[in-house]
């Protein structure tokens, strides 16, 4: 079930997919077309457990040749098996990309090194003999929540930018000097414009790049559990202490409820409660190592 939205967003649940597009994302975008230009390297960051869904490649992919990095953030919450084809498939692409995790500091410095390579490339393709140059500018860009500010704040080794606790919050870009030969655009976290897919939002909505008002705990927390059943997740079983994983749903949340104490007077449970506690275990990596997603066959 979705809530009410503000009338400055945009919503599609039909054969069109699904949409949850604010209008300050709108004009963030043209910001960022616009920056584009006084950087010479793109950082996208999306999240490892949906590298597709999580993508929003469309702001940068008409800005001529300027070389990219996605960074595939959160790779400590993915299944390591599913990131394996994930790295093969994207070699195969011949894309630029290396999988992370923001809160290692090898991870920050892997970013660095990559994006330098990859700048110098573009910069040999053009010129054979040229020197390579220790300034880079860099444009981090990425949907909501995917770790853009963390990402930022550890190669600042700062806190340069503060990291909304809600998706979409954060509206106005801001210059960050990182060390004397880096310098980064930050940039408020942006959906694409028309999400084709339903299920990608529910995996969105998982994740939280889209907040929780807009697709319910509820609706979330159900979908998170109908996954873990249905793939069997033994974490999943362990960390409620299940039974059995041949059980519905409702059974589920239920036994949930009263392993964390969510009943109310009369033995009656409180449902909200339940939900929000499911998506903080989920989002924490308390339920396992889980991706959504797997590559195009």
């Amino acid at each position: 079930m979705l809530k009410n939205i503000m009338k400055d967003d945009i919503e599609h649940r039909n054969n069109q997919g699904f949409n949850w597009f604010p209008g300050h994302m709108k004009k963030a975008i043209n910001q960022i077309k616009e920056n584009i230009k006084k950087v010479n390297i793109i950082v996208e960051v999306r999240d490892a457990r949906v590298p597709m869904a999580s993508g929003n490649k469309a702001i940068y992919n008409q800005s001529g040749e300027k070389p990219y990095l996605i960074v595939f953030n959160k790779a400590n919450l993915a299944d390591p098996a599913s990131i394996k084809l994930w790295e093969s498939w994207f070699t195969e692409q011949n894309e630029s990309f290396i999988f992370i995790n923001a809160l290692d500091p090898i991870s920050i410095k892997a970013i660095v090194k990559r994006s330098r390579e990859i700048l110098q490339s573009h910069r040999l393709k053009s010129n054979a003999n040229i020197a390579e140059k220790k300034q880079m500018t860099m444009m981090v860009l990425g949907l909501p929540n995917t770790g853009k500010s963390t990402i930022i704040n550890k190669l600042a080794n700062r806190n340069a930018t503060k990291a909304a606790s809600k998706p979409g919050q954060t509206k106005q870009k801001l210059w960050v000097k990182a060390d004397k030969d880096l310098q980064i655009i930050d940039t408020p976290g942006v959906m694409p414009p028309r999400i084709k897919e339903e299920i990608h939002a529910k995996w969105l909505s998982a994740i939280h790049a889209i907040p929780d008002h807009i697709i319910t705990p509820e609706d979330s927390a159900c979908f998170i559990i109908k996954y873990l059943l249905e793939i069997r997740s033994t974490d999943f079983q362990k960390f409620y202490e299940l039974k059995s994983l041949d059980i519905d749903v409702l059974t589920a949340i239920e036994h949930i409820g009263k392993r964390r104490g969510c009943l109310r007077s009369g033995g009656h449970f409180d449902y909200e409660h339940i939900y929000v506690i499911i998506l903080n275990d989920f989002r924490k990596g308390m339920l396992g190592l889980i991706s959504f997603e797997l590559p195009p066959e």
